[in-house]
């Protein structure tokens, strides 16, 4: 438009012209903006979710989606408690005791016969739990323990008796204090085959001399143990921590859970 128009008007005209074009480019500005911000906002997410799967070893496949408890429940027939404390924050699964004394077992809504199970773990001390292999919906399963000080690692038996225990022995030179640790575990045959890693070391290989489950089962869920507490006291907090004892406040975590059939 000629601006140099000496007729009032046409000045007018021009300069309403002007505002219009320059408001057009501001809204093509701010539109461009928000794409991008959208966009950025997109790939962040996106890189972020591709990183947590990433930490899951090759051919496992996630059990635990980080947000929250779907394919998951409390067990409410077993002797440890029916009422845990259970939270998803950031990624991370934390269990506790609620209330204080009241432990309990968070277990699949599958069920798995021969497979390994990849997680990390990072426990607070003086509170014992486990993982819990071909576990019923009562709790009666293999179990590796869970406690610090104590036997982390070691292959014990909840409501069943074991023919063959293990002692994670090895586990203290491998073990970051105060930090995530890896666990891989892998559970195959009838008569069981139960074989642990922890941060990538094999700790032990060891072979049942029968099926130690009710009734020969060959199937069961994978759980996650927060001992019930019959009493507390500083006395508790010794090397011989009693299998009972977890200190107020203190949390089991656990991130990065997969699965892989054998």
């Amino acid at each position: 438009m000629d601006f140099g128009i000496e007729d009032e008007s046409g000045v007018k005209a021009g300069f309403k012209a002007e505002v219009k074009v320059k408001a057009k480019v501001k809204v093509k500005v701010k539109v461009k903006v928000k794409v991008k911000v959208k966009v950025l906002s997109f790939l962040l997410v996106t890189a972020m979710a591709s990183c947590l799967k990433a930490q899951l070893p090759a051919g496992f496949k996630s059990i635990f989606n980080g947000k929250n408890l779907k394919g998951w429940h409390i067990s409410r027939t077993n002797h440890q408690g029916t009422t845990p404390d259970v939270q998803v924050r950031n990624g991370v699964l934390e269990l506790r005791q609620s209330p204080f004394g009241q432990g309990g077992v968070l277990l699949t809504n599958k069920q798995y016969s021969d497979f390994e199970l990849y997680l990390e773990v990072n426990i607070d001390s003086f509170s014992n739990g486990g993982l819990f292999l071909r576990s019923n919906e009562g709790g009666a399963a293999y179990q590796v323990e869970l406690a610090l000080p104590g036997g982390t690692g070691d292959l014990l038996g909840e409501r069943i008796p074991v023919s063959n225990p293990a002692k994670a022995s090895g586990r203290e030179n491998v073990w970051k204090p105060n930090d995530w640790n890896s666990f891989r575990i892998r559970m195959q045959g009838t008569v069981p085959k139960i074989c642990l890693w922890i941060n990538d070391r094999l700790i032990y290989e060891v072979e049942q001399t029968r099926n130690d489950f009710i009734a020969g089962a060959t199937r069961g869920m994978v759980g996650l143990q927060c001992h019930w507490t019959a009493l507390y006291s500083p006395a508790a907090e010794s090397e011989l921590m009693p299998l009972d004892a977890w200190r107020p406040g203190a949390v089991h975590r656990f991130r990065n859970i997969g699965i892989r059939k054998r």
